[in-house]
């Protein structure tokens, strides 16, 4: 399946809990129901990225690892305040 992500940020060159929360306020810039694309290192920014993101109300579509050994993480913001 491709997803087709409506934002990409590439978080890769940041550390816990600034990946969360450069995600967050990326996903806040954006309308309920568009998609995200995320790319993150693994360890514990694919740990915790993806449950603090859930836990605010998105909807984590795919998490999938490259060959590079990073992620790619879609998630369609939810509408939560």
């Amino acid at each position: 399946m491709s997803i087709q992500a409506n934002k990409f940020i590439d978080i890769t060159d940041l550390v816990c809990p600034i990946t969360f929360v450069k995600t967050k306020i990326t996903l806040e810039e954006m309308e309920d129901g568009e998609i995200l694309e995320v790319r993150l290192n693994g360890g514990e920014p694919v740990e915790n990225v993806p449950r603090s993101l859930k836990e605010e109300g998105n909807k984590v579509l795919e998490l999938t690892r490259n060959e590079d050994g990073t992620y790619t993480l879609f998630v369609e913001k939810g509408d939560l305040p």
